[in-house]
């Protein structure tokens, strides 16, 4: 059985003040009712629309060449796409793959339409505080993806070496896959933990049995 979903400006209530209004629109603006698993739309493809999630759920990823994905965020009614937003607005490929979790009813509004839309102050101000609230959702993922699972990948660095591992942030950072900057960042913090000494390309283990707790 298909999600109920409530009347758009129900959900979206910016849509009562944009022109052309949704009963202008016609059929262009039907809602349309997708089964879980829908591929709305995918990375690197043109934008063929800007989807309001009326009623279901929307899964918002990046796949990598090797066949994993990175969830970026879900997509629930009354929410907007980041994605689709800003393949929009600067008219260029998307950035990420877009699926249904579960059974889903949506509007996808075409894009002159969109723009036409964003020059409703109400609903150019709902989009651009979309972009602020993503983007803090964006950053803390970042930093859970950065920092939560290298650190454990660094602490194993470090180990094994006796008490003393001559080494530049450099170094690990390519034997870890990363950048400098983000290694330079943990070594700092399990430095004030007391967990290391830095020094000029050396670390200076003080206590192994925290790094091992890491793991």
């Amino acid at each position: 059985m298909m999600t109920t979903a409530l009347r758009p400006t129900d959900l979206y209530p910016a849509l009562a003040q944009v022109q052309p209004s949704l009963a202008e629109l016609g059929p262009g603006a039907a809602p349309m009712s997708v089964p879980a698993g829908t591929v709305l739309f995918s990375e690197n493809e043109a934008c063929q629309g800007f989807p309001l999630v009326l009623g279901g759920e929307v899964k918002v990823s990046r796949s990598s060449g090797d066949g994993r994905t990175l969830e970026l965020y879900r997509v629930v009614p009354g929410e907007l796409c980041l994605v689709s937003s800003a393949s929009l607005f600067r008219a260029q490929p998307l950035s990420a793959d877009g699926v249904t979790t579960k059974p889903s009813t949506l509007l996808l509004i075409a894009p002159g339409i969109f723009q036409r839309w964003l020059e409703a102050p109400v609903f150019r101000n709902e989009v651009l505080g979309l972009f602020a609230e993503r983007m803090a959702d964006l950053t803390s993922l970042i930093d859970a993806v950065a920092f939560h699972k290298l650190d454990r990948r660094l602490a194993a660095a470090l180990l094994g070496h006796g008490p003393q591992r001559n080494v530049t942030h450099q170094m690990l950072a390519d034997e870890l896959g990363t950048v400098r900057e983000i290694v330079t960042r943990l070594l700092r913090r399990f430095e004030r933990e007391g967990w290391v000494t830095l020094g000029r390309e050396q670390i200076q283990i003080v206590d192994s049995a925290a790094l091992r707790a890491l793991g």
